[in-house]
């Protein structure tokens, strides 16, 4: 069995509130909006919607892959020489953690409940 859930495209965008009906409406599901840090997003499906000023923190990720457990990323990555850019730890929708692939490219990781 696969550890990766689903795999979710990020979107920047200027203004969240305006970005989302296109997002829902191509993917036929309800936005889900929250917070983290200085940035606000919205779940839509398979799309993670970011919008705010001076993220650019949150914007150099490829994806955000939700995942049963971070212990076999953390494990993999290492292992592969990639490199733990966040440690694991709590955010808004479970425990994340944020990596650089060996090939440079950062994927955000988040824990998900079974």
């Amino acid at each position: 069995m696969s550890n990766i859930v689903r795999v979710l495209a990020r979107i920047v965008v200027a203004d969240l509130d305006q970005a989302i009906p296109l997002y829902a409406a191509l993917s036929g599901a309800e936005a889900r909006k929250f917070g983290h840090g200085p940035v606000h997003l919205a779940s839509v499906g398979p799309f993670l919607l970011l919008a705010a000023a001076g993220s650019e923190g949150y914007t150099d990720r490829t994806a955000t892959v939700l995942v049963h457990d971070l212990g076999p990323v953390v494990r993999e990555i290492t292992s592969a020489g990639g490199e733990i850019l966040i440690a694991p730890a709590g955010g808004p929708n479970g425990d994340r953690l944020v990596a650089r692939h060996p090939d440079g490219s950062v994927f955000e990781y988040v824990a998900i409940p079974a």
